[in-house]
């Protein structure tokens, strides 16, 4: 996938905080909760509930929240479409690790079963 590098540096200079809120209402507007939501979030980023509130509460980038993560080595399993886009396809590492977010939030949303988005693991 070609992108632009704007559109790279804007997605790694938006907070995880100002996502956050949408993320949690999302799920929750699916009947899923900010539990699971964690678990995907922890399972993606190695991040447990605490860690993940200090990142929001320093208000890091996408760029050092990734930075600090430590990314699940099947985090490669997560292929498909989100906003248009074949997250197997992004060039760019930060771009693609966001995106990794964003379609394991919307499968949760959409009422994957959790086995199946933690990709058996």
């Amino acid at each position: 996938m070609t992108n632009s590098n704007t559109h790279d540096q804007r997605i790694a200079k938006m907070t995880f905080a100002s996502v956050y809120p949408m993320y949690i209402a999302k799920v929750e507007k699916k009947g899923r909760t900010k539990e699971e939501l964690h678990q995907v979030i922890e399972w993606l980023t190695g991040f447990d509930n605490k860690k993940l509130q200090e990142l929001i509460k320093e208000n890091v980038t996408f760029e050092t929240f990734f930075q600090h993560a430590s990314l699940h080595p099947h985090a490669h399993l997560i292929t498909g479409l989100i906003c248009g886009y074949r997250v197997e396809e992004i060039e760019n590492p930060l771009t693609q690790q966001v995106r990794y977010l964003d379609k394991l939030v919307d499968e949760l949303a959409k009422g994957r079963k959790m086995e199946k988005i933690l990709r058996g693991s």
